[in-house]
């Protein structure tokens, strides 16, 4: 119920700002790509996690609305996936645990939009926020494979099921990215992202828990401007 509430709230802000620049002479944009995306961080003794890069994939619409000549305020509403994957051996035996998380983001970006050959030179900057709608983990090694569901909290109890990943819902951090878009319309740009919000939630049953966990990665994206 809480992932439906945030998602119509999302749509909701979206499209009254789509409304407003229909009537007001702003750019309607679509967009997508593919992710480089890790988490890092420390695991709950405080030692440095050794995770590798996974690949996702990104989607959604965004807003140009001019403040200044060249500069522009750039809403946007996006479904992004990201996680890492670990490898461990036991016994000889190496396992891998792939960890993806499905997020709703909003980036509220600064554009810098200047004339550049028969196009247009692309450098922006500025927070996102992103509420984690869905995930799973999944553990391969030998023949064994083992995939659970992602559960989205803020604190796990005594009691919480050993065999359920936690995160928390809600995350925020920076956006910067730079491209070119075309006298047409098309537009390419390389994008990058660091989680400021630390994602792991207390866990009550580990005690001294030194855990912390964030986003971070990379991207590049292909849109049109309408």
């Amino acid at each position: 119920m809480k992932t439906k509430i945030i998602l119509f709230f999302a749509v909701l802000m979206f499209s009254t700002t789509l409304v407003s620049a229909q009537s007001s002479g702003m750019q309607f944009g679509i967009l997508g790509g593919v992710n480089f995306q890790n988490l890092n961080g420390k695991d709950f003794s405080g030692d440095k996690l050794e995770n590798d890069m996974i690949i996702g994939f990104h989607a959604g619409v965004n807003v140009l609305i001019p403040v200044a000549p060249e500069f522009y305020f750039q809403p946007g509403l996006l479904f992004s996936t990201k996680g890492a994957k670990n490898e461990t051996v036991v016994l000889g035996t190496t396992f891998t645990t792939t960890t993806k998380l499905s997020y709703i983001e909003v980036p509220l970006n600064l554009v810098y939009k200047g004339a550049l050959s028969n196009g247009f030179v692309l450098v922006g900057f500025g927070p996102y926020v992103g509420y984690g709608i869905g995930g799973k983990v999944t553990i391969e090694g030998g023949a064994v494979t083992v995939e659970n569901d992602v559960e989205f909290t803020n604190v796990v109890e005594t009691d919480g099921d050993l065999l359920t990943p936690y995160f928390k819902a809600f995350d925020a951090g920076a956006n910067v990215f730079a491209g070119y878009e075309m006298a047409g319309g098309l537009f390419l740009q390389l994008n990058a992202q660091l989680g400021l919000l630390n994602i792991n939630p207390e866990d009550k049953r580990i005690p001294d828990d030194k855990s912390s966990v964030k986003n971070t990665g990379f991207g590049l994206s292909l849109g049109y401007r309408f």
